[in-house]
């Protein structure tokens, strides 16, 4: 795709680009705790009654109902009895993994964020929901055997901003040790809620194989798609070169309209394998487009979180009209 230029990879842009990360920080933990906000009005994460300290709500007491339940003060108000019910403090791990491969940091226009940036804007947006509803996170990255800390707190945020960061900025200009996927061996904690964030654009053999891996596993997972609007609708015209963000050879193309009704034919494939490999994993599929609000993509990857495994395994899809 045309792109921005590469970042080179002299010692002196190594440093200016750390000082860079650590600079932008700040304003991306303010932008993620806005979106939280947006996204937060309204909806729990874990709406359910049982053992904890956080009040939920109050039902009608049943026959037998043991006296040290029942709420007197709400019960003199009105001629039933009713037992005060408190919500599930069971925390879950949820464990993020976002795409730092170099493919994740194009736009297509200035005026758009690269899907890197919109990837760790609705990971950490993704986290401080979580962390507000008491749950444990994860930020999960590297090869095999790599796991990282798992953070809950006051502070969490930062710490997870901080190391998602540190990883994004690891070697600028060159492939992520992790590559475009996960590693299929992994560690992940049992009955944990995984997020796979990235542009899954790899070779669908390749996703199914991770896909295998992580549906024997006792956890459930949603994956979301992040794309520019370019790479789902190609609207260039004419001359035209493209240069590859991971070492392909560039590709110059005379007339690019040309190749539109080919290109959208292939993604089209590649789209309807990928959502029949979820669909049969039973995982949840979200495409979001960077053009479009994150508020929109986090509140429904939030809702899929907050439901049952079972019901959570959903696949939604923008068209190339929603590129517009």
């Amino acid at each position: 795709m045309p792109s921005d230029p590469s970042p080179g990879s002299s010692p002196h842009r190594g440093l200016s680009e750390a000082q860079a990360l650590g600079a932008r920080l700040p304003a991306l933990l303010v932008a993620a705790e806005q979106v939280a906000n947006t996204v937060a009005q309204g909806v729990h994460g874990r709406r359910r009654a049982g053992m904890g300290d956080s009040f939920w709500q109050y039902r009608a007491a049943l026959p037998g109902e043991p006296a040290q339940r029942i709420d007197w003060r709400q019960s003199a108000r009105s001629s039933r009895a009713y037992v005060r019910e408190m919500e599930w403090e069971a925390a879950q791990t949820v464990c993020l993994w976002p795409d730092l491969s170099p493919s994740m940091r194009w736009r297509s226009g200035r005026h758009l964020p690269t899907k890197q940036e919109r990837a760790e804007l609705l990971l950490l947006a993704l986290a401080a929901l979580a962390l507000r509803g008491g749950e444990h996170v994860r930020l999960t990255v590297g090869g095999a055997g790599a796991r990282a800390e798992r953070v809950s707190g006051r502070h969490a945020l930062q710490q997870l901003g901080d190391q998602l960061l540190h990883a994004g900025g690891r070697n600028p200009g060159e492939r992520n040790q992790a590559g475009s996927l996960p590693d299929p061996a992994l560690e992940l904690p049992r009955r944990a809620r995984v997020v796979l964030i990235g542009d899954l654009l790899s070779p669908i053999m390749e996703i199914e194989a991770l896909f295998v891996r992580l549906s024997a596993m006792p956890v459930s997972c949603h994956v979301l798609q992040v794309l520019d609007p370019a790479e789902l609708d190609l609207p260039y015209q004419g001359r035209i070169r493209f240069e590859g963000l991971e070492g392909e050879a560039p590709i110059l193309v005379q007339r690019a309209e040309d190749l539109r009704e080919a290109y959208r034919a292939a993604l089209r494939r590649h789209q309807d394998a990928l959502a029949g490999l979820c669909r049969g994993a039973g995982f949840g599929l979200t495409l979001h487009l960077t053009c479009q609000p994150p508020q929109d993509a986090l509140l429904g990857l939030h809702q899929a979180l907050s439901a049952p495994r079972a019901a959570s395994a959903s696949v939604s899809r923008p068209t190339a009209a929603d590129a517009r």
